[in-house]
């Protein structure tokens, strides 16, 4: 009789511990930190399978393209990032035959692949961003319709096949589906994952810092993730790294829909939202458009160094495969840095965002400048540091002025807004991997960086036209003037816009601003 009393305890054990986990979610608090880390498990595992294919995938395509005769060799490519992972994968000779056939060469010089492979694996690579490009208008009109966590939920699914497909691939052409199925899933993912963070965080300083966390969730997905599947792939094998992530991103899912809850009555309801402004017309707002901008003028020596800096690091200073991955690993320290600073300085400073972004563009673009001065390891990677820091900056304080400026010129649903900026950042990464190997044989690295420098610190006094935005005030939702409690919801993100300056008739108007002559032609458009 005794051993029976545990097990009739279980039970109970099991209710209470059923009940006090259901309370948890219940809180506001808790269940939007739960929300955070979701999103932010969900960026981190993107960007985890966007550069978890740096080390494998030119063993993939060498080996589809050598199916037919094993007459080549076999050698590890300078992809975007180079990383630590590519030195853990050393060249491949697979050619035992007829040395006759081709003049020999010597074993201490570097192999590189075919001209034929390099366009496979940069149309392989861009294919990505290029098909993340084109969805996301839909994408983003789709999240404004739908709330943000079915759309969340479906990016997750697909990341989940996609990844699957990846650990399974056998030809050139499984992995192009592969990668633009993972651009397709990252639409949907990433942009309402950022949406929801904006909208769960509506006030100042914890919208900056959720956003910020972020962040530093994909600049260490995209750090962490080529070590991660060379070792994999070289130790346990070629579907190990992708089923890991494929586990990852499932077990993000499932967490999803207990919190959450997307096809629950309460989740039906939150569909119900607000008419967000259309994409086309957030477009022709001239401060977002200034912001994306911004966004891609930053992301662009980052996405064309990426796939050209360890060739020429080899050709300038001798460099290894080993050096050209170890290069960008301190780099991680100052974007942490860079998001940090930031954060805390638009909690004090909150007026001033354009200015933190106005100073990465110059930051970026003196760095970008600088990298092809470098004839030692010591410069380059502190160049490099210096592009990252700069990247951190603009990034963590224009993502939040896009909500910002969502919230105080049209209605606050995030959905197209933070696909606006998607666009912004594939439109750097899609031209990366194609067009910079192009640029530098035709014009060479070092005007490629300098005019890539030249163009950020132009860009820089730009966010100038965005020194009144901070002006612009945001009301107390009707929620908060009625029962004094934070905005929880879609619908209490709505906020009527606070208009402090009047004119002689005593109507109220906005503060004064750089786009001031084009507003009525802005309101002639967004009327029609």
């Amino acid at each position: 009789m005794e051993p029976e009393a545990p097990a009739g305890q279980a039970p109970a054990a099991a209710s209470k511990l059923s009940e006090a986990v259901g309370a948890a979610l219940q809180d506001p608090r808790r269940q939007r930190r739960l929300v955070l880390v979701i999103v932010c498990v969900a960026l981190f595992l993107d960007n985890m399978l966007y550069m978890v294919i740096v080390p494998i995938v030119p063993y993939y395509v060498h080996s589809a393209s050598e199916k037919p005769t094993l007459t080549s060799k076999v050698c590890v490519t300078t992809l975007p990032p180079p990383t630590p992972a590519n030195a853990s994968a050393d060249t491949v000779n697979t050619s035992e035959s007829s040395t006759a056939a081709m003049p020999a060469r010597s074993t201490a010089q570097p192999q590189y692949p075919t001209d034929n492979e390099d366009v496979k694996i940069g149309v392989l690579f861009a294919s990505k961003a290029i098909l993340q490009l084109l969805v996301n208008p839909l994408s983003g009109t789709f999240i404004d319709r739908m709330s943000y966590d079915l759309p969340l939920l479906m990016g997750l699914g697909v990341l989940f096949a996609s990844t699957v497909m990846f650990a399974f691939a056998e030809d050139y052409a499984t992995l192009f589906a592969a990668r633009s199925l993972q651009g397709l899933g990252s639409a949907f993912a990433d942009t309402s994952g950022i949406a929801m963070i904006a909208d769960k965080y509506p006030e100042e300083p914890e919208r900056s810092r959720a956003l910020g966390l972020a962040l530093a969730f994909i600049s260490f997905g995209s750090l962490v993730a080529p070590p991660f599947g060379g070792f994999l792939h070289k130790f346990v094998g070629k579907t190990a790294p992708f089923l890991v992530l494929a586990m990852v991103s499932l077990l993000d899912a499932l967490l999803l829909l207990v919190v959450v809850k997307p096809f629950s009555a309460a989740a039906r309801a939150r569909a119900n939202l607000p008419v967000g402004t259309p994409i086309h017309r957030l477009m022709l707002d001239p401060y977002i458009a200034v912001v994306a901008g911004a966004l891609t003028t930053c992301n662009i020596p980052l996405a064309f160094l990426e796939p050209t800096i360890a060739t020429w690091m080899e050709h300038t200073m001798a460099a290894s495969e080993w050096d050209a991955g170890i290069a960008w690993l301190p780099a991680f320290v100052p974007h942490v840095l860079g998001v940090y600073l930031t954060v805390r300085l638009a909690a004090r400073y909150p007026h001033l965002q354009w200015l933190y972004g106005a100073f990465g563009l110059a930051v970026i673009g003196a760095s970008s400048c600088l990298v092809p001065a470098c004839r030692s390891f010591a410069p380059l990677v502190l160049s490099l540091c210096g592009l990252c820091f700069g990247i951190a900056l603009v990034d963590t304080a224009l993502l939040p002025t896009l909500a910002f400026l969502v919230d105080v010129r049209h209605v606050s649903v995030y959905g197209s807004v933070y696909a606006i900026a998607d666009i912004s950042y594939c439109v750097a990464y899609a031209l990366g991997p194609i067009v910079a190997g192009h640029i530098v044989h035709s014009l060479g690295f070092e005007q490629l960086s300098l005019v890539m420098g030249l163009a950020n610190l132009l860009y820089a006094p730009v966010l100038l036209l965005l020194r009144n935005v901070g002006r612009l005030k945001r009301s107390r939702s009707e929620r908060d003037v009625l029962l004094d409690e934070p905005p929880q919801g879609l619908y209490d993100a709505v906020r009527l816009r606070e208009r402090p300056l009047s004119d002689r008739e005593g109507a109220p108007r906005s503060p004064s601003g750089p786009f001031d002559a084009c507003e009525d032609d802005y309101d002639y458009y967004t009327r029609s």
